[in-house]
């Protein structure tokens, strides 16, 4: 009885937690989303949001092959993302594995297994990620205004190695291309600019 009893409380604390969380308008969240896409392509980009319920779709339909994903306002800091149309069945299958209850390392040896087994597919060209962030006092719930963001990049290269790329394995200097994960489905370039 005080399992189940303590198992209810935690369940209303947490609703109450994230109803008091602000989700933006549809608007704010695609402004603020496409932030982290290429100007060219920001207006054509589809966007994932959220509901007023927090309940997470799509807010806007695209017309290029830019996916877009606004920030969860559950969790801590701002963060948006968009990626290459290609690269959303990989994404769709990582949130529905978090949703499950998967750890990260869970997340990535499934995924692996997958794209090994060729349940999941992953691109074949180079594929690129854009990640916008700041801190949760600069970015307006209410206008999308955001300060001092900050924009890096990723290059997924499913089963890239530093051999076939020429890559470094971490970075020599700020800012320097290097490669993560090599040899996984999850090979990818980064870019971290310095940060000013």
């Amino acid at each position: 009885m005080k399992t189940l009893t303590f198992f209810l409380l935690l369940l209303v604390t947490a609703t109450l937690c994230y109803s008091q969380t602000t989700v933006p308008s549809a608007e704010v969240q695609i402004r603020s989303a496409v932030m982290a896409a290429p100007v060219e392509l920001r207006d054509g980009a589809m966007v994932y949001g959220y509901s007023a319920k927090g309940e997470f779709e799509v807010i806007r339909k695209g017309t290029n092959g830019m996916v877009c994903l606004a920030d969860d306002p559950s969790q801590k800091g701002f963060s948006v993302s968009c990626y290459h149309k290609d690269l959303d069945t990989f994404m769709e299958r990582g949130r529905v594995l978090k949703k499950e209850g998967k750890s990260q390392t869970d997340i990535f040896n499934i995924r692996e297994a997958e794209v090994k087994s060729g349940k999941l597919l992953m691109p074949k060209q180079p594929t690129s990620l854009f990640v916008y962030s700041t801190s949760d006092e600069k970015f307006d719930t209410a206008t999308g205004e955001i300060k001092d963001g900050y924009l890096r990049y990723v290059i997924y290269i499913p089963f890239a190695t530093a051999e076939s790329t020429g890559l470094p394995l971490k970075p020599d200097v700020p800012g320097m291309p290097w490669l993560m994960d090599p040899g996984t489905h999850r090979a990818h370039i980064m870019i971290t600019p310095p940060k000013e």
